[in-house]
């Protein structure tokens, strides 16, 4: 068992915690026994110890929260130990609220935005900003909603997020965040779970998952996890199928160095849905929630490949090296027809209004391969009594995409309230053709200093090369370059544990993300820079049983391309945006039995020093968001009740808008809530009902622009799953 003392790693999941020591079980009996030779008698064989404690896995631990996160570092530490906000749907989160895609499970995540798409298509937003990027087991891989890479939750052991820039260990990407998925590891013991869920809308999924040892001496252990859904939208015409096939296999190379290699294959087959238009000034269109604004031939296919190798040796004092790579293959393959335009005056089909002009259609082929390697030592030191510890690592990340796009549009009135999608499907020929290379390199450390007991200083700094090349592969002409070379990217916070459940924090984080804009003299502008301040007090509540937080952030996003006023068509570094706000929230079981998992934040967005100064950044943010959801699981004393458990939710957010062409199109705020109920049959069985916007309010979800991407949110639905573990 190897263990970080004071901060970081806590491997195999227990551990004595004493004045600073850890000692393990072993060194207990150790110690009887020396002192019963030392009297003269015999030793005393005592049965074996298991503490239990803290683990960075989610998979047995039946709760909402962890005291264990790794997102925004490269080591595993506690949750006080981290100066920025962050997050974890824990593996009985994702289960209790039935979500089987990453959006889904964010929809309800405190201080998140999801602009609704196709399930596992959506984008997702966070402190005014869109995610770039994703983590598995801490590797980044590139987010595109457009193309469908998030992945499957019935892989996922828990998902982390941090809110803010996390460039230190990410390198460029959007000010957003970070989050990082923990894909679900083998099992030394055999373990096998299937689940079948039936729900609303023809709703069909099935899931295995089996683990377990691979030799006699279960050192090595393997995994594998099977998914197959389908079901059709509560909009007509929509279909989303899924399919998923996970596998890894860890093994022990002596007793600190640990193998592992993981493939997961997910593919999507979608009838995608683009949203709906609005009326000319913006005004939102009271339509039946199954409106379907498309053509009969709307397809979406896509797969995701991904292969994972991590090798990691822990050292006798606590310390780990680890290398890690993760390749990423996707395609993708798309054509979907919408609204072109937005619809007539008010009316409906028999009084003549409602008509949009056409339909306009997209078509892309997508093929994109991700490479990422990571390779960094962690190593805990002592000076002037204290323990203090230094990470050293370096980065590389490389991507090649080709991109086929066709688009057009099929002539003829449409009418919303009698759309026909019987429209002749378009001969695709793919006009705009182009490649896109991007190399990444960069070289960080990072360094946490105790002067006291209390009080731990952080301080890090990231070196960063950029290069990235855009190329019409028609024509062979290089079209966009961008080239950022030895790029510094700091990073500070201060932790200081003001009792022994209650720590203050503040840090400073930076990230960057390069632009193509070019200035008068034709050089490429700046990279932008997100700059991000924070304080905030991290608790740990009754016995340690619930995480709670509260934080004030106020983030800049600089050097942000703006037209510039002497020179038509050039650009200047020189806009701002300032995103402040609030957040608290908290997680965990408060009593036995009772779970809790929610959060409120404010958030106010704007434009510093451009046209649109003072006016409000992130519109599709609302000021205001409340996500809260609880459950309660009687026991034994409960008598007939006993494996029974209820629970639900409420999710609250005020009013949000978008702006296309000068077109504010704002959509009122909302209140929806859910219920769980299930009962545990059995030590093997369970059965579980959701049930979803219980009183079925009618509200978009989503505003774009006034002839697309308008989304109503999903009606009342429901899902019976039934679940048998051994």
């Amino acid at each position: 068992m190897a263990t970080k003392m004071g901060h970081g790693m806590v491997a195999g999941g227990f551990a004595i915690r004493m004045s600073g020591m850890l000692l393990a079980t072993t060194a207990v009996s150790l110690v009887l026994e020396s002192a019963a030779f030392a009297q003269g008698a015999e030793p005393t064989v005592l049965d074996r110890i298991v503490i239990e404690g803290a683990s960075y896995e989610t998979d047995d631990s039946d709760s909402y929260t962890t005291n264990l996160i790794s997102v925004g570092e490269k080591d595993v530490l506690s949750v006080r130990e981290i100066p920025q906000s962050t997050t974890v749907l824990t593996r009985e989160r994702l289960e209790d609220g039935g979500y089987t895609s990453l959006d889904t499970a964010l929809r309800e995540t405190p201080g998140i935005v999801v602009l609704n798409n196709d399930n596992g298509r959506s984008s997702l937003f966070s402190r005014g900003f869109e995610f770039d990027n994703l983590y598995f087991n801490g590797l980044p891989a590139p987010l595109s909603s457009v193309y469908g890479t998030q992945p499957d939750m019935a892989i996922i052991d828990h998902v982390e997020i941090l809110r803010g820039p996390a460039g230190l260990f990410g390198g460029a990407g959007e000010p957003a965040g970070a989050i990082n998925m923990r894909l679900k590891q083998a099992k030394s013991e055999f373990e096998a779970r299937f689940e079948g869920a039936f729900g609303s809308w023809e709703h069909k999924r099935g899931e295995v998952d089996v683990t377990g040892r691979l030799n006699e001496s279960g050192s090595v252990r393997g995994r594998f996890v099977g998914v197959l859904q389908h079901e059709n939208g509560f909009v007509d015409s929509v279909e989303n199928g899924v399919g998923v096939a996970y596998g890894t296999i860890q093994a022990d190379i002596g007793d600190s160095t640990t193998a592992t290699f993981s493939v997961s294959h997910q593919v999507r087959d979608i009838t995608p849905f683009n949203g709906l238009p609005t009326f000319q000034d913006g005004t939102l269109i009271d339509l039946p929630r199954s409106t379907f604004t498309g053509a009969d031939w709307n397809r979406f296919d896509n797969s995701v490949t991904d292969y994972i190798g991590e090798l990691e040796h822990k050292f006798d004092d606590g310390g780990h090296a680890k290398l890690s790579a993760r390749y990423q293959a996707t395609d993708a393959d798309f054509l979907y027809a919408w609204a072109n335009g937005y619809a007539a005056p008010n009316g409906d089909i028999i009084s003549g209004g409602g008509d949009t002009s056409d339909t306009r259609w997209l078509a892309r082929d997508y093929e994109a391969g991700s490479l990422a390697i990571d390779a960094h030592v962690s190593k805990p030191f002592e000076l002037f009594g204290q323990e203090h510890n230094i990470i050293l690592g370096a980065d590389y990340q490389n991507q090649d995409i080709t991109m086929l796009q066709g688009a057009g549009v099929i002539a003829g009135n449409q009418n919303i309230y009698g759309w026909n999608s019987a429209l002749p499907e378009p001969t695709v020929n793919y006009t705009v053709q182009q490649g896109t290379k991007t190399d990444r390199f960069g070289i960080y450390g990072q360094l946490r200093v105790k002067p006291i007991d209390r009080l731990t200083l952080i301080g890090g700094g990231r070196l960063s090369w950029y290069n990235a090349t855009t190329t019409n592969l028609v024509s062979g002409a290089i079209t966009s370059k961008q080239q950022v070379n030895a790029k510094v990217t700091p990073y500070a916070g201060v932790v200081f544990d003001v009792t022994d459940w209650l720590s203050a924090y503040s840090s400073y984080t930076e990230i960057f993300q390069p632009q193509t804009a070019t200035d008068a003299a034709g050089n490429i502008l700046d990279p932008r820079e997100g700059r991000q301040y924070e304080v905030g007090l991290k608790a740990e509540l009754f016995d340690s049983g619930v995480n709670a937080s509260l934080a004030y952030f106020n983030l800049r996003d600089t050097n942000r391309a703006i037209a510039d006023p002497l020179v038509p068509g050039a650009s200047v570094a020189q806009g701002e945006v300032e995103v402040q706000g609030i957040e608290l929230e908290a997680s965990g079981s408060p009593l036995p039995g009772w779970e809790v998992a929610g959060g409120y934040t404010y958030t106010d967005s704007r434009f510093l020093n451009s046209a649109q100064a003072g006016q409000t950044f992130s519109t599709y943010t609302p000021q205001h968001m409340f996500q809260f959801w609880t459950k309660y699981t009687f026991d034994e004393t409960a008598g007939a009740f006993e494996g029974v458990f209820v629970g639900g939710g409420v999710t609250a957010f005020s009013s949000f808008s978008s702006v296309s062409q000068g077109v504010t199109i704002k959509a009122p705020g909302y209140v929806t809530a859910d219920l769980m109920a299930g009962y545990k049959i059995n030590d093997n069985f369970t059965a579980t009902l959701n049930v979803n916007n219980v009183f079925d309010q009618k509200y978009y979800s989503r505003v774009g622009g006034t002839s697309v991407f308008n989304f109503y949110g999903e009606p009342r639905s429901a899902t019976f799953r039934l679940s048998a573990k051994f």
